[in-house]
C-alpha cells in the first residue's frame, strides 16, 4: 500500500466515484479513494425496491437523526445518508431529474462562472446513457443510465388524467429546462435493475492499476501545512482493523463526502465557524464561517388518499399471492412493482401565480404507509406527496464533538419562515383540487392523512408539521460564491486553503428544483474538469 498518491478522493459515493473515473483516465495519475461505508454487494442494493431494506439499515445507511425540530412539532426524523460504495445512489429513488434551467442561471447570476443552464446542459448529455438516444436534452453512450419506468398503475394514469383537469398539462419528460407539467419519472436503472454511482463509475475502471479504492476507512482530520500559507496535503484516517494511518496528496485532496460529512470534517480538521471550534477545542486553523450553514432540503408533506376499484402495491404485497407473482415477474421479465422506486409519477406547477416557474413537485405513489421501513397499511390508497421545490428555510450541520466518530448535530429549521408555510398549504390545497377532478371520481378517493375536516391555516401548518418528511436532499454546507458565508470559489477550490477542494452536493448555492443526485453527477463532472485544466 502506498502512503502517497497525486490525488485523495474522501466520499465514495456518487460524486467521489465519477472522481475516480475520470481522474485516472490518465495512467500517470495516481489516485486513492476512501470509503468510510463498506462494500455495495448486498442483496437489495441491485433490486430497486431494495430501498424499502437499505434506508435505514445500519449496513448501508448511516442512520442519522435529526434534531428536534419546531417546523415538525419538535418531531426528530430519521435522514438517511449512504453508508456504502456508491453513497445515496445505492440507496435512494433512482429518480434522473435535472432541476430547471432557472435554477443554474441563478448560480450564475451570483458569479459562479461556468454554472448556467447553458453551460451545464452538455455537461449532464456528457455522462448520459439515454435509453431513446442522442438528442438535443439528453445524451447516449455515457456511462450513466436512464430508462423508463417498468410496471404501470391505473391509477397513476387516472391521476395523470386528474392533474391535466386540474391545471398540469400532461408532458413527454422532465430535464428539459422547464419542468412545468406531468410525466412519469425517468430513472438511472438497466434492465430493471438499480444502475448506481459504483456500477456507472467506479466498477469498470477499478482493475486500473493506478487507482487505490479502500473501504471501511473512517478519515478523521485533514493534515494541513501552514509553512508557506495554508495548504492540505493529505489525511489522517481510521483503518477497519482500528489503526491509524497518513496518506499524503502530491496535488490535492477532495473532498466528495456530501452535504453532512464533508462540513463536519472540514469542521473537525479546524476549518469552519471560530466560536463551533473553540467550543470542541478545535485549533481554528483557518476561519470559515459558512462551513456548515445555508443547509437546505427538500421537505415533503404527504397526504394519503384511500381509493377504491382499484388494485395499488397495498394490497399486492400485503398477500401471499401478491408477492409470489411480483417476485416471479422480476425473476423472469426484471419488471413489474420490483422494479419501482418509491415514486414513479411527477408533477410540478406554481404554488401561486406570483412564482416566476414550477416551484413545487409532486411524487405520487401508488401505495401508503406510516413511514419507509414499515409495513404498507392494509387498504388500497396512494400517496401524492408535494414540496416545496425552492425553500427559504435554512439550517446547518454542526459536529458536536471533536470526536469524528460521532455523527453532526442535523438542524433542518423546517417550514420557519412564513413563505415556506405558505406554500406547504398551498401544497395540500392543490392536492385536494387535483384528488377531486372528474378523472379520479371512479376510485372514491377518501382522503384519509391529513383528513379533509382541517382546512383552516393553523390546522393546515399543524398538518404540515405532522407529516413532513424529508425526499433526503440535503445540499448547501459549502456553498460556492462570492459571498462572506461562500466556502468554495466557482471552481470548487476552498477559499484559504490550498490543495483543497469540495465537490459534492454540500456547493449548490440554492438547492436545484427536484432530486438531487443527476446535478451531483454533474457537479462531479465539472470538478474533475477544473482539476484536469490546472494540471495542463
Amino acid at each position: 500500500m502506498n502512503n502517497e498518491y497525486d490525488y485523495i478522493i474522501v466520499g465514495a459515493g456518487t460524486a467521489g466515484c465519477v472522481l475516480a473515473n475520470r481522474l485516472t483516465a490518465d495512467p500517470q495519475c495516481q489516485v486513492l479513494l476512501l470509503e468510510a461505508g463498506g462494500k455495495d454487494n448486498y442483496f437489495w442494493i441491485d433490486i430497486p425496491v431494495g430501498y424499502l431494506y437499505t434506508i435505514g439499515n445500519p449496513r448501508t445507511d448511516w442512520c442519522f437523526n435529526i434534531e428536534p425540530d419546531p417546523g415538525l412539532n419538535n418531531r426528530s426524523i430519521g435522514y438517511a445518508r449512504g453508508k456504502v460504495l456508491g453513497g445515496c445512489s445505492s440507496i435512494n429513488a433512482m429518480i434522473y431529474m435535472r432541476g430547471q434551467r432557472s435554477d443554474y442561471d441563478h448560480w450564475a447570476s451570483l458569479g459562479n462562472r461556468g454554472w448556467g443552464w447553458d453551460d451545464v446542459l452538455p455537461v449532464f448529455k456528457a455522462s448520459e446513457d439515454y435509453q431513446h438516444g442522442n438528442d438535443e436534452f439528453h445524451g447516449a453512450g455515457g456511462e450513466l443510465r436512464v430508462e423508463e419506468r417498468r410496471v404501470n398503475w391505473e391509477i397513476l394514469d387516472a391521476w395523470r388524467d386528474a392533474a391535466a383537469e386540474s391545471g398540469i398539462p400532461k408532458i413527454e419528460e422532465f430535464n428539459r429546462g422547464d419542468n412545468f407539467g406531468n410525466a412519469y419519472f425517468q430513472m438511472n436503472q438497466r434492465n430493471g435493475s438499480r444502475w448506481s454511482g459504483t456500477k456507472a463509475f467506479l466498477r469498470p475502471i477499478q482493475q486500473r492499476s493506478n487507482l487505490t479504492v479502500m473501504t471501511k476507512v473512517q478519515v478523521e482530520r485533514l493534515v494541513l501545512d501552514n509553512n508557506d500559507g495554508l495548504r492540505a496535503t493529505g489525511v489522517n484516517v481510521r483503518l477497519a482493523n482500528g489503526n491509524q494511518q497518513t496518506f499524503s496528496a502530491r496535488r490535492e485532496v477532495l473532498l466528495a463526502a456530501g452535504a453532512v460529512g464533508t462540513p463536519q470534517l472540514l469542521q473537525l480538521s479546524g476549518i469552519g465557524p471560530g466560536a463551533l471550534l473553540n467550543e470542541h477545542n478545535i485549533k481554528v486553523q483557518h476561519e470559515l464561517s459558512g462551513v456548515g450553514e445555508n443547509l437546505q432540503d427538500h421537505l415533503q408533506i404527504r397526504s394519503v388518499y384511500k381509493v377504491q376499484n382499484t388494485v395499488t402495491l397495498n394490497q399486492r404485497a400485503n398477500s401471499l399471492i401478491g408477492k409470489a407473482q411480483m417476485g416471479l415477474e422480476y425473476l423472469l421479465n426484471k419488471t413489474g412493482p420490483l422494479t419501482m422506486p418509491p415514486s414513479q409519477l411527477g408533477a410540478f406547477a406554481r404554488s401561486d401565480d406570483s412564482q416566476p416557474t414550477a416551484n413545487i413537485e409532486w411524487h405520487v405513489q401508488p401505495l401508503s404507509l406510516d413511514k419507509f421501513g414499515e409495513p404498507l397499511h392494509k387498504f388500497n390508497a396512494i400517496t401524492p406527496s408535494v414540496c416545496n421545490l425552492r425553500p427559504s428555510s435554512r439550517g446547518h450541520i454542526r459536529i458536536k464533538s471533536s470526536d469524528g466518530s460521532a455523527a453532526p448535530a442535523i438542524t433542518m429549521n423546517y417550514l420557519s419562515t412564513p413563505e415556506d408555510q405558505e406554500i406547504a398549504r398551498a401544497g395540500v390545497r392543490f392536492t385536494r383540487k387535483i384528488m377531486s377532478a372528474p378523472a379520479l371520481a371512479h376510485f372514491a378517493p377518501e382522503e384519509w392523512k391529513p383528513g379533509a375536516h382541517l382546512t383552516s391555516d393553523d390546522e393546515l401548518n399543524q398538518a404540515a408539521g405532522d407529516l413532513g418528511t424529508t425526499i433526503f436532499h440535503p445540499v448547501g454546507t459549502c456553498k460556492m460564491g462570492n459571498d462572506p458565508q461562500a466556502v468554495v470559489d466557482d471552481r470548487l477550490r476552498v477559499r484559504g486553503v490550498a490543495g483543497l477542494r469540495v465537490i459534492d452536493a454540500s456547493v449548490m448555492p440554492t438547492i436545484t428544483s427536484g432530486n438531487t443526485n443527476a446535478p451531483t453527477v454533474m457537479i462531479a463532472e465539472q470538478g474533475a474538469r477544473f482539476i484536469l485544466e490546472a494540471t495542463d
